[in-house]
């Protein structure tokens, strides 16, 4: 079982950083695993039979504490040298945490185990930071509880609650009225403990690590194109049989550093084994389109997901309108493309934003805001967010407030290293949920950082 100093939550004081202008970021980096797919790997491997090794896991905050669910529900956890060791229980195979579920900052750890809970006769205690106790949970339990998980209180919305699984699931047909891969994901990993098949329908295509992990371990698991969208049926019961997993480096932590290379004049860096999966390169996509000078290079396959090598160099970049249907592919990078196009030569509109205002804050609110902090001029139009660019190094001078959001953080560093005056963060604990060796990683390729006084 992981142990409680790796899986300390973050908390504390704030600790405000400053970033300041970088020389050119030049060589090869590896940045850790995806968190994605290093929560499903250690939550398929708890429900399944044998033992799953899983190669490159995140080991951030948010992932730890899954680790930590699916320990105290019973399944074997633990850290063999550089890799991570689950021998799971078998799908209905979990058993009664002795005390409270602490996911600490993670929607995704929470809404994912919540479907693994719905299935089994146990009752579950579930809590979580302030911020992941302000988010909302319906959207998860409304399909759950249709299927048979019950709540305590019985409406409950939002974390503290405990959750009542049942082994009498019944399977659904769900069509996602909002385009999202934990309601997705949560339901299909319910429906491995329901007798017949469960079906979800997504009008918009969303991440799909769930289905590919889901058939890697063994599920009968169907996808196909329909007029109404995609279509994803999962036949249960089913037995999911230990893998090995390699975790890709994260494309949502790739962002950082190539963002800093785009802007920092001189740079020329490759970031290494990234996840190239196409429902999560839309930012890849949309820096193309500004004009980045950006490669997908090596690409490869492994573990039935596509990886590739990212190359990027310092780039004049132009304002683009970005449709609302892409943001399913890129919804986490939106904080970082918003800072990118404060450097770009004209404005660019980013349309379709809603789910950003549900998230760890209202990133929509937060990142408007981050950026007007720091001389950009910039708007929100209704679920749109509009940057108008000048063409050259943003002021910057300004207080970013993060509100307890690791991407918040992370952009606005990065923007102080590309701007004419530092950029500071009123605090940068919050990273460490998922990307600690941000600051290491990039003070290595030659950012500069300093703690200071929070300033108003």
């Amino acid at each position: 079982m992981p142990s409680e100093t790796q899986l300390k939550s973050h908390g504390g004081p704030a600790r405000p950083l400053s970033a300041v202008g970088a020389t050119a970021f030049r060589g090869a980096i590896r940045v850790p695993g995806d968190k994605s797919i290093s929560h499903r790997a250690l939550i398929f491997g708890a429900l399944a039979t044998g033992e799953t090794r899983i190669t490159g896991m995140l080991e951030g905050e948010d992932v730890l504490n899954t680790a930590k669910a699916m320990a105290a529900m019973g399944a074997a956890v633990e850290r063999d040298g550089r890799d991570w060791v689950v021998r799971g229980r078998g799908t209905g195979g979990l058993v009664q945490p002795d005390g409270d579920l602490d996911f600490g900052n993670s929607g995704t750890g929470v809404r994912l185990v919540m479907g693994a809970i719905a299935g089994h006769p146990i009752a579950a205690r579930c809590v979580g930071d302030v911020s992941l106790s302000s988010r909302p949970m319906r959207r998860v339990l409304g399909p759950l509880s249709e299927m048979g998980l019950l709540t305590e209180p019985a409406d409950a919305a939002r974390l503290p609650m405990t959750l009542k699984g049942s082994d009498r699931l019944v399977p659904m047909t769900y069509t996602l009225p909002v385009a999202s891969a934990q309601v997705k994901s949560a339901i299909l990993i319910a429906g491995l403990m329901t007798r017949g098949a469960t079906t979800v329908i997504e009008p918009e295509p969303t991440r799909d690590h769930t289905e590919r992990m889901l058939s890697y371990f063994g599920a009968e698991i169907d996808v196909g194109d329909t007029a109404e969208g995609r279509c994803i049926v999962l036949n249960g019961p089913a037995e999911l049989t230990g893998r090995p997993v390699h975790v890709p480096s994260d494309p949502s932590s790739t962002a950082f550093p190539v963002a800093a290379a785009l802007l920092v004049p001189g740079s020329d860096l490759t970031v290494q084994g990234v996840l190239a999966n196409p429902t999560r390169t839309g930012l890849y996509t949309t820096l193309r389109e500004m004009g980045a000078d950006l490669t997908m290079e090596n690409v490869r396959e492994e573990g039935g997901e596509p990886i590739a090598d990212v190359h990027v160099r310092a780039s004049s970049l132009k304002g683009v309108t970005v449709p609302p249907e892409r943001a399913p592919s890129m919804i986490d990078e939106y904080p970082m493309l918003a800072v990118i196009a404060a450097f770009a030569d004209g404005t660019t509109r980013m349309e379709g934003l809603g789910e950003l205002r549900v998230k760890e804050t209202d990133r929509l609110a937060a990142t408007a805001d981050g950026l007007s902090a720091n001389g950009v001029d910039v708007s929100i139009d209704g679920d749109a967010l509009v940057v108008r660019g000048n063409g050259g190094a943003a002021r910057g001078g300004g207080t970013v407030a993060t509100h307890l959001d690791h991407r918040i953080a992370m952009a606005f560093l990065v923007m102080g290293l590309a701007s004419e005056r530092p950029v500071t963060v009123n605090d940068a604990t919050p990273i460490a949920t998922s990307f600690p060796e941000f600051e290491d990683l990039m003070t290595g390729l030659g950012a500069q950082f300093s703690p200071c006084e929070a300033r108003a």
